[in-house]
């Protein structure tokens, strides 16, 4: 239970990290023309600007952070535990840009709170991979060609709209869940494929901002960042499940607390993302780029 604790207890400091660094990277972001969206080009003007790698490099040690914390504790815990980052954005909006926050948002940070008590009382066995290679290889494919259709009807000339969104949900689990297969090789001496899956780690990651920071460019922050962290969510942790050998069977109740424990989390991620105060913490400003 000591090392679980710790797992969490490190999840949550990179969560803390990457909702800092998001904040800060969409505020460039939504400066930014339209004419870049889904373009290598947008990152490539981002990078340009001090304050948006600042914003990078807060959630890349994030990331690492992350990477540490699945050492400790299952990806069905880890992946869940982000979502109290947006208690520091809610934080951010609320005392700094003086945003109400109302029941709903206390509610949803007390079933987060609530949650990932649940989470940690009934948290599977702490795994690495035991999936087939190929049934792993054919789970992570679905889901990269899933992140990338946006780019595909971009291609054939046809408007992404909501499959941007997706797309940046499903690369983020992608993420989540190579960061797990990097834990897995370093805990097990494997360093040439630990490298081989941090490159695969950071080609998710490249898709997922380029899909989140194009988002954020035309729709708000409250109509992205749930469906972005619901997906992300729901999908690394599905994986976890089905592949990783995380038994959700031989915890308390059969999993059915376990189930409880993440519906609610996940459902007051939701809610609190879509929450105008996070919404505020992540880019003050409402009106879309110019074109």
């Amino acid at each position: 239970m000591s090392l679980l604790l710790l797992g969490v207890g490190v999840a949550i400091v990179a969560a803390s990290l990457y909702n800092a660094g998001v904040s800060v990277q969409a505020l460039d972001a939504r400066e930014s023309s339209s004419d870049h969206a889904l373009r290598a080009s947008l990152l490539v003007k981002l990078a340009g600007e001090r304050r948006w790698l600042l914003g990078t490099g807060l959630v890349t040690l994030g990331w690492t952070l992350q990477a540490g914390a699945l050492l400790f504790a299952p990806l069905t815990v880890v992946q869940p535990a982000l979502a109290v980052g947006l208690l520091l954005l809610l934080a951010i909006g609320t005392h700094v840009l003086h945003e109400p926050v109302g029941a709903r948002e206390i509610a949803a940070v007390l079933a987060i709170c609530g949650g990932l008590v649940g989470l940690a009382l009934t948290a599977p066995e702490h795994t690495v991979t035991r999936g087939a290679p190929l049934a792993v290889a054919l789970a992570l494919a679905a889901i990269g060609l899933g992140a990338v259709v946006p780019y595909l009807l971009s291609t054939l000339g046809r408007a992404p709209r909501t499959s941007v969104v997706l797309s940046a949900g499903l690369a983020y689990a992608w993420c989540g869940i190579t960061t797990k297969m990097v834990s897995d090789a370093v805990a097990a001496g494997a360093w040439g494929e630990a490298l081989l899956w941090v490159l695969a780690t950071a080609a998710g990651a490249g898709v997922g901002l380029l899909s989140e920071m194009t988002a954020l460019q035309s729709r708000p922050a409250t109509r992205v960042a749930p469906v972005v962290l619901v997906v992300d969510i729901v999908v690394a942790v599905a994986f976890a499940a089905a592949l990783v050998g995380e038994r959700w069977s031989v915890t308390p109740s059969g999993g059915a607390i376990l189930v409880a424990a993440l519906a609610l989390v996940t459902a007051a991620a939701g809610v609190l993302a879509a929450s105008p105060a996070v919404a505020a913490a992540t880019h003050p400003t409402t009106t879309p780029a110019g074109h």
